[in-house]
């Protein structure tokens, strides 16, 4: 009988991670066989999940609460599953799914039903994450067409702004005298005075 280890992963340092704790407990796996990522699930190369692997022997189990805790990327979970459970010959549970149990149904229809529900389950979670992308780049589009500023806020401009840049745009100066003028670098003082521009029309 091999050792049964435990995975779990959080997009980012401030997510939880508390529920998939309590169910690997309700597992059994001790925290010494317990690895935590917080990291995006985009890819494999995850410190956690890299040294579990060189852990892992014939025999092992590895338990997750969902395919998503896996990875988010269809045809990495496909290849991490074949790994695993082909050349690893590890037994991995899916908590969530429970078709998702290579220790039960080792026969070719068993393998045959897991491994659709796999391919179902990877192309749900890799979708879900370009939906989630895609809802981001259009409230960031939506919130730049209402008027919502992104990064930081500009510093106010100074004093003598407005006077330096009437004399630099009659002629009467140069660029980087404007600049010298306004107490800033030149390629600031013309970001700056495009912005003056459109906002004064």
């Amino acid at each position: 009988m091999g050792k049964v280890y435990g995975y779990i992963r959080v997009s980012s340092m401030d997510q939880n991670e508390m529920r998939q704790y309590v169910a690997m407990r309700e597992q059994f796996i001790v925290s010494e066989c317990l690895y935590v990522d917080k990291v995006s699930g985009k890819d494999f190369r995850r410190p956690q999940y890299q040294a579990m692997m060189r852990r892992l022997k014939a025999g092992d189990q590895l338990c997750i609460t969902s395919i998503d805790r896996l990875g988010r990327n269809y045809e990495e979970i496909q290849r991490q599953w074949r790994i695993l459970t082909k050349e690893k010959k590890v037994d991995i549970v899916v908590l969530d799914m429970p078709l998702l149990d290579t220790r039960r149904d080792k026969d070719l229809l068993g393998t045959f039903i897991a491994d659709l529900v796999l391919q179902v389950l990877s192309f749900v979670a890799q979708s879900e994450r370009e939906n989630i992308r895609r809802r981001q780049a259009e409230g960031i589009a939506a919130a730049k067409v209402s008027g919502v500023r992104f990064g930081r806020e500009p510093k106010p401009l100074p004093v003598a702004f407005s006077k330096a840049y009437e004399l630099w745009k009659d002629g009467a100066i140069s660029a980087s005298e404007a600049a010298r003028r306004c107490g800033m670098a030149r390629s600031t003082f013309r970001y700056r005075a495009e912005s003056f521009e459109k906002d004064k029309s």
